[in-house]
């Protein structure tokens, strides 16, 4: 690598803005804040909702008359 060209790259800190975790990694940056992290993200923690989904759902079926029980 051609010297006095590169950024220092240094070992910083994370921190999730959401719920506080910090950890350690490396980054050109002096500080990295994050709005998520893997720690509170619900896709990772598994407390995900679809209740917005489910809304969605059932309104293309009412609009379509997909909501009939074929028993």
């Amino acid at each position: 690598m051609k010297k006095g060209i590169h950024p220092k790259y240094s070992k910083v800190t994370v921190t999730c803005v959401t719920c506080g975790t910090t950890f350690e990694t490396g980054s050109t940056l002096k500080e990295v804040r994050v709005d998520t992290c893997s720690n509170c993200h619900p896709f990772f923690t598994g407390k995900q909702r679809f209740t917005q989904a489910d809304g969605r759902v059932d309104r293309f079926n009412k609009k379509y008359g997909l909501n009939q029980d074929k028993k």
